[in-house]
């Protein structure tokens, strides 16, 4: 199969594209998808750069990326509900997905919508799941309460967005003073200024943070959340609660839920929940497309098409 293998920490020039890469084998409960595309997420340019190795150790030569979408070409024995030739879509709790064909938990897939383009597919998985779980089970949030989204424009920030919103809460997008205008089209409740210091005074309590910015931009919010609220955390390093006692700091790292990015897919083709795809680039690109990613401030998703 054709791959993109890493065989040392370092930038990303030290990623190989190849084309006689071994195919993956393919266990009794697994799935072989031939990868329409794949993305760029940070952790891909963390695990690759080092910088994550304590969390994300890597075996070399290996393959990164969490997302893929594409069409079943082999089953395992004991895999039932899919066939070979369907389009599926998922995170990849394990990588190598910057590969033609990617075998994983076939538990871990759903099925792509009608109407969903399998290119677009792969930019969901991953940042859905983190901005959801972040919502859901790292805030714990509730119909009716309150809870600010650091970071809303962000991929995972617009994820968090969504599920809070879809679950009844009252949401208020932070961004930076620069962003607030276009953060009106999050269909938030409010919007706040994060880095306007007189904004932030103004803001009254609520019940949650959802972080996806981290230490410096989040913790001066603390002090807003209320006494036994929570701020969630999907980044390191997370916001500093030594100060602030009656807020419990819960990190989230994604899992598989298959259900949660069909809801999510389904919402994204009819218009309900909007990610900005910004860049693609095919396969033998992987270099170039994390430099652009790594760089920051996209504005959007980068994907990689391994058709």
């Amino acid at each position: 199969m054709n791959a993109v293998r890493l065989y040392e920490y370092g930038p990303a020039k030290n990623l190989h594209y190849e084309t006689d890469v071994p195919d993956p084998q393919v266990a009794d409960d697994q799935v072989l998808i031939a990868t329409a595309a794949t993305s760029i997420n940070p952790i891909d340019w963390k695990m690759r750069s080092g910088a994550a190795q304590e969390r994300y150790p890597l075996t070399f030569p290996a393959i990164l990326g969490r997302d893929v979408s594409g069409i079943v070409r082999a089953i395992g024995k004991d895999v039932q509900g899919v066939s070979v030739g369907d389009r599926v879509m998922a995170f990849s709790p394990e990588s190598a997905t910057y590969a033609s064909l990617v075998s994983i938990k076939a538990v871990d897939i759903t099925h792509t919508p009608d109407g969903l383009n399998p290119i677009e597919a792969a930019a969901l998985p991953l940042v859905v799941l983190t901005g959801d779980q972040l919502v859901r089970e790292g805030c714990a949030l509730q119909p009716g309460q309150s809870v600010i989204v650091t970071g809303a424009l962000g991929s995972v920030g617009r994820a968090a967005v969504h599920s809070a919103l879809t679950l009844g809460a009252n949401v208020i997008a932070g961004v930076r003073a620069s962003q607030v205008e276009e953060a009106k089209e999050l269909g938030a409740h409010g919007v706040l200024a994060m880095d306007d210091e007189e904004a932030r005074k103004c803001m009254g309590t609520v019940d949650a943070i959802a972080d996806t910015t981290g230490d410096k931009a989040t913790t001066p919010l603390l002090t807003h959340i209320r006494e036994g609220g929570v701020c969630g955390t999907v980044v390191t390093p997370a916001p500093d609660v030594s100060l602030h006692p009656g807020v419990r700091l819960a990190r989230v790292k994604a899992h598989p839920d298959p259900k949660r990015v069909l809801a999510f897919a389904q919402d994204y083709r009819d218009g309900k929940f909007k990610l900005p795809i910004v860049r693609r680039y095919a396969l033998h690109e992987a270099v170039e497309a994390q430099t652009f990613a790594e760089k920051g401030g996209t504005g959007g998703k980068v994907l990689l098409l391994a058709l």
